[in-house]
Formats: C-alpha cells, sequence, structure tokens
C-alpha cells in the first residue's frame, strides 16, 4: 500500500474511486485532523481568550465548530496542495537541475554606462537659484 493510495483495498466504496479523488479524500482527513489537533490546543491553551468564551457564553459550542471546520478547510487545502507538488511524473530525471551545470549565460552590464561630466554645476547665486551663464 503506498502513501497516495491508502484506500486500494479497505474501505471497498473508496476503493472504486479514482485514484485522485482517493488522494483528495485521504489528504482532507489528514487536514482535517490538524484542524482538530489545533483547535483543541488553541482552546486547551486559551490563546487570546477564545476557550473562557467557547465554554462561558451561550452558543460558544458553535463558534468553536466554525473554527474547527474553516481550520479544517484551510488545512486540507494546504495539505493537498504540498502533496501534489511534491508529487514526479513517472520517467523525469530526478535531478532537474538547480546547481549552474550546462548553459553558461554571458554576463553583461543591464545598461550602457553614461559619460561622467567634466564640468561642475553652476555656482548658486545669492538667490539661491541657478543661472546657465553663471552668476548674475
Amino acid at each position: 500500500m503506498s502513501a497516495t493510495d491508502p484506500f486500494r483495498s479497505f474501505p471497498p466504496a473508496l476503493a472504486r474511486l479514482p485514484r485522485l479523488v482517493r488522494l483528495y479524500i485521504f489528504n482532507c482527513m489528514i487536514g482535517f485532523m490538524l484542524a482538530g489537533c489545533f483547535t483543541g490546543l488553541i482552546l486547551w491553551f486559551n490563546v487570546a481568550n477564545i476557550g473562557y468564551l467557547v465554554t462561558h457564553v451561550a452558543g460558544g459550542w458553535l463558534a468553536a465548530l466554525v473554527f474547527f471546520v474553516l481550520n479544517g478547510i484551510v488545512f486540507s487545502g494546504v495539505q493537498t496542495g504540498i502533496v501534489i507538488m511534491s508529487m514526479d511524473y513517472p520517467g523525469e530525471p530526478k535531478d532537474k537541475g538547480g546547481h549552474r551545470q550546462g548553459h553558461q549565460r554571458e554576463v553583461r552590464p543591464p545598461f550602457d554606462p553614461l559619460p561622467a561630466r567634466a564640468t561642475p554645476p553652476a555656482p548658486k547665486g545669492a538667490d539661491g537659484t541657478r543661472h546657465p551663464d553663471g552668476w548674475r
């Protein structure tokens, strides 16, 4: 049994689904388990006084449920994204580069250098302005 196909033999209803759907369901379960742990820790350690509010306010259980479900959606999406992005294609070489091997590009400056001005700017006049013909 591989890590991406946990429902190959059990339960039979999930074994008939396409492999990608089974992968998604499995990672959603992992995401919701992580969300349950996260919600439990937030309530247990009373972060931002959320644990007190959930236990002492009427309808606090509803806030905890919404917190759990929304975090479950986020964690499931992140878990699925991590698994799918880390998958490789069959027949593709394992080392895809990134080690400065192969073609080396010629390094050129991003722009042509400009010549420096040979004469200093005209001095400021008494009124603080500069005049093209020097002092006025």
